[in-house]
Parts: structure tokens; C-alpha cells; sequence
């Protein structure tokens, strides 16, 4: 059946107003729906934890949500590639969100800065320890002082504590978008704050010699 729909599906077939448009976006769905189980079969490690049919509730999730932004990018397809092949890409993506939200659903998202991980190596040498401690030390400082409460809450969850940016997103309500640019702004106050200190080259700057 994937095989049918990708030969006859088309960016037109979808237009509204279309000939047919209604049964063009069931089959969509079918595609969508397909490739999300794919995508969940090869993470299928990953999903120990999940029963059978909740497995297939999130890959229908992925496909419903999938299906949404297909249509509404309709305009952003080029032709670069088959429409089906870029429609399926969609669904990938969706049910690797979906998955990350599950893996982390009862977990705890850890915002407050005094929760950062450890960063001691013990393979350093004194002097490597000694200016690993200062740069640690620094950038706390940073932390604290140039960014944002939001900024904070973003950069630790995102960049210290390895949390999913689709899995922070949902958490505070927001979007993937606005979070990369929080992300973005807290990253470039914090390297102005260490290189003022001396401990990182300034946003463009170049290496010495």
C-alpha cells in the first residue's frame, strides 16, 4: 500500500478545493501513520518500558500531528525530492518527539542552577583541574548574574542537564523556536561574560598568533 500512495500522491492532490482532496489526505494519514511505525520499530530499544498499544497510540499521535504540518507547509515544498519522501520526513520527526516526551513523562526537568551536573575529570592533571575550576566558577557567576531568570531555566535545562528541547517546550508551554533563540541570546551574554574574564574569545572574535 506505502508503495501505491507514494506513486500517485501529489503537493495537489491536497490543495483545498481539490478533486478528491478528502480521500488524498486519508492517504496521506496511511503514509504518515507507516512511517511513524517504521520509526518506532527501529527505536524499538528504546521503548522497552512501553506496552504494544501504546506504542501504536504514539504512532498514530505522530501521524495525526504530522499530517497537520504537512498540510500547512504545503507552499514550502520545492520539489527537491519525491512529495511523498518529504511528506514522510514529517512523520520521522514526529515520532521521534513523541518518543522523547514519553521517555521522559514522570520525569523530573531540572531548572535551578544549583542542580548542574558534576564536571570533574579525574584524568586531569592539577594545572588542567586548577583552570577547569576557574572557567566552572566563571561561568556560574555568568549564570547568575548576566542571564535572565528564563535565560537561566533554558540554558541549564537545555545545555547542562541534556533535557529535549520538544520535552522543555511542552514543560513551560512555549516553542521549539523561542527556545532555541532564548538559548542563542543566554549563549552569547555568557561568552561576553567569560571573555571579559579572559576565559573565551569574544562572538566572532579570532585566535591570537
Amino acid at each position: 500500500m506505502t508503495a501505491t500512495l507514494s506513486a500517485t500522491l501529489s503537493v495537489d492532490d491536497l490543495r483545498p478545493g481539490a478533486p478528491g482532496r478528502d480521500h488524498a489526505i486519508t492517504r496521506l494519514h496511511e503514509l504518515l501513520l507507516s512511517a511513524a511505525r517504521f520509526e518506532l520499530s527501529r527505536r524499538r530499544a528504546a521503548l522497552s518500558y512501553v506496552r504494544g498499544e501504546e506504542v501504536d497510540d504514539l504512532a498514530n499521535q505522530a501521524a495525526d500531528d504530522a499530517l497537520m504540518a504537512v498540510l500547512g507547509k504545503l507552499d514550502d515544498y520545492r520539489g527537491a525530492s519525491r512529495f511523498t519522501t518529504w511528506a514522510y520526513k514529517f512523520a520521522l520527526l514526529e515520532a521521534g518527539v513523541r518518543l522523547r516526551r514519553r521517555a521522559w513523562q514522570g520525569r523530573e526537568v531540572v531548572l535551578d542552577p544549583a542542580s548542574w551536573p558534576g564536571f570533574a575529570d579525574s584524568g586531569e592533571s592539577a594545572q588542567q583541574q586548577v583552570e577547569h575550576g576557574e572557567l566552572v566558577a566563571a561561568l556560574r557567576r555568568a549564570i547568575e548574574g548576566a542571564l535572565t531568570p528564563h535565560q537561566r531555566q533554558v540554558f541549564v535545562a537545555l545545555a547542562l542537564n541534556g533535557v529535549p528541547i520538544d520535552v522543555l517546550a511542552e514543560r513551560l508551554d512555549t516553542t521549539r523556536g523561542a527556545l532555541y533563540k532564548t538559548l542563542h541570546d543566554a549563549r552569547r551574554k555568557l561568552r561576553a561574560e567569560l571573555a571579559a574574564e579572559g576565559l573565551a574569545r569574544p562572538e566572532g572574535g579570532q585566535a591570537d598568533g
